[in-house]
């Protein structure tokens, strides 16, 4: 007798899994700014594709792969924005600073934070709880806090004249005595322009609130940003004025920073829009060192922290600061609470060697636009 041995031939799901990590791969590395997930099961003969994605493009290549293969299929992928969404599938965020969870729940962890004026795209909601997408593209969950728009309402918004509050923490006021708060804000706040005097702004919030600031506390946005320039100077004098802002994991205002965080309020507040965290960061800009050479290090280039790869481990970018000079760098610290400068001088009483033993590398971000944004081109998706 003779028996044959044959491989059982793979299962429809297990012949598509493949394909699906393939464009997952191309289309959505990093979950945090995009998303492709989308799980395969079988009905009979038919490969049922589930999930959700916010790339058209993926999909579409999915299902022409899939085409390709003769493989009966039912696409069961929803494509967000979710359509019980209505048109109001934009928004702008309308406190001072909004929270935004990784989860959709209170106890979620902070994942980012988005300042008032910040424009969102808005992609599913879940009970009382939005997903959201913020201009640099970080999609986390995000409960009220911001005034859903449509297009057109959107639109007109940006059109509108607005100011941009420059100090790092104030009040907008209910009249011009300033006795009674609206609201508070903080640097690199937004708000539409309903008129102005010799001493205050008229503004009107993105939720519709009226309020009034003083002016000499900001500058009209469209005038702020035709002036704006990153420079060695501009980004260290912001920094200083953060000096001492309280850690926040998640933070990026100045009620509170981690550390991309601060190094991003840095940059939003001279015109570029950085990525959101340091293991995204590390990623733009040009390469200036990673060998602690440190004399090519210029004032603003950001220096990233945390573990080098081994033959079995990868990288772990974990912190990042920015350099001022005088072999000193300020930045976010968590075990020491609050935004200070620490310098890799052994002779220096700001001297860290911790941070020294897990430096990586330095990049420059002053004059590059790999994977910045300028502030004056966001115009949301």
């Amino acid at each position: 007798m003779i028996v044959a041995c044959s491989e059982p031939r793979p299962s429809l799901s297990e012949r598509t899994l493949p394909i699906i990590d393939s464009i997952k791969t191309e289309y959505a590395p990093d979950k945090r700014v995009a998303l492709f997930a989308i799980e395969s099961t079988e009905k009979g003969d038919t490969l049922v594709l589930n999930g959700e994605t916010d790339q058209p493009q993926a999909k579409q290549k999915l299902l022409a792969a899939l085409d390709t293969t003769g493989i009966i299929y039912q696409d069961s992928i929803q494509t967000l924005p979710e359509a019980s969404l209505g048109e109001d599938t934009l928004g702008v965020v309308s406190i001072s600073v909004a929270n935004i969870r990784s989860q959709p729940k209170h106890s979620g962890e902070l994942a980012t934070q988005a300042t008032m004026g910040t424009p969102l795209r808005i992609l599913k909601k879940q009970g009382d709880w939005h997903l959201v997408q913020t201009p640099d593209k970080y999609i986390s969950w995000m409960q009220g806090s911001f005034q859903p728009m449509n297009a057109d309402t959107f639109q007109t918004w940006q059109e509108a004249n607005k100011i941009i509050y420059t100090n790092p923490y104030g009040f907008a006021y209910l009249d011009e005595n300033m006795e009674h708060t609206v609201s508070d804000l903080v640097m690199g706040n937004i708000m539409q322009v309903k008129d102005e005097n010799r001493g205050v702004y008229w503004v009107e919030l993105p939720d519709g609130r009226e309020a009034y600031v003083k002016r000499n506390e900001a500058v009209m946005l469209n005038d702020w940003l035709t002036e704006v320039k990153a420079t060695e100077e501009s980004v260290v004098e912001t920094a200083f004025q953060l000096m001492g802002v309280p850690y926040l994991w998640g933070g990026t205002s100045a009620k509170g920073v981690d550390c991309s965080g601060y190094t991003k309020t840095i940059y939003f507040m001279n015109g570029k829009v950085l990525p959101r965290d340091a293991s995204q960061q590390v990623h733009a800009g040009e390469l200036v060192d990673e060998n602690k050479n440190f004399k090519n290090l210029r004032p603003g280039d950001l220096l990233f922290f945390g573990r080098a790869a081994t033959d079995s481990t990868r990288e772990r970018v974990t912190h990042v600061g920015m350099w001022i000079g005088n072999d000193e760098f300020i930045h976010s610290p968590g075990l020491e609470a609050h935004v200070k400068i620490s310098s890799i001088d052994p002779e220096s009483k700001h001297y860290d060697e911790f941070n020294l033993n897990r430096y990586l590398r330095t990049k420059r971000m002053l004059t590059s636009n790999r994977d910045i944004l300028t502030l004056k081109d966001v115009k949301l998706f």
